[in-house]
């Protein structure tokens, strides 16, 4: 079994197609946010507190891990989700801008029966994002694409 990056064991068997962090400090990729967003979390990690979310989507399953630790080293908590193939009513992405055409960001997001949850792409592109709906969809689905 494998182990990721955010503490998660693979089933045996299963395989990783991608890990994606999502960015929780930042709103945007435009440099002001992104200094504001590395100002916020420099603050946070002051006071020894940091805040981690994942999506991982493998072969078999799609997986949302978030934790919130504190005291520089302890977990306060970690929720960790299944997506149920049967919860999932459409998966997409969204572009924004500040400007019209500066500083793209895009959020992947799926919309369930009982949440709506958007993750924002840390340097990604379209395709990058096209990408990882596609992998979504085939996790959930069991289809190759």
């Amino acid at each position: 079994m494998a182990e990721l990056l955010s503490g998660f064991e693979l089933a045996e068997g299963e395989t990783l197609v991608m890990k994606i962090e999502a960015e929780l400090w930042a709103i945007s990729p435009n440099p002001i946010a992104q200094i504001a967003g590395n100002i916020a979390r420099t603050i946070a990690m002051i006071f020894g507190s940091r805040r981690r979310g994942f999506l991982i989507i493998t072969d078999k399953r799609v997986i949302e891990i978030y934790e919130q630790i504190g005291c520089w080293c302890i977990v306060m908590g970690r929720q960790v989700k299944y997506v149920l193939p049967s919860s999932v009513k459409e998966i997409g992405y969204a572009r924004k801008t500040v400007c019209g055409c500066l500083c793209p960001v895009f959020h992947l997001y799926y919309e369930g029966f009982t949440q709506h949850t958007v993750i924002q792409m840390k340097h990604a592109d379209e395709a990058a994002v096209l990408k990882a709906a596609n992998a979504f969809y085939a996790a959930i689905t069991r289809t190759k694409i």
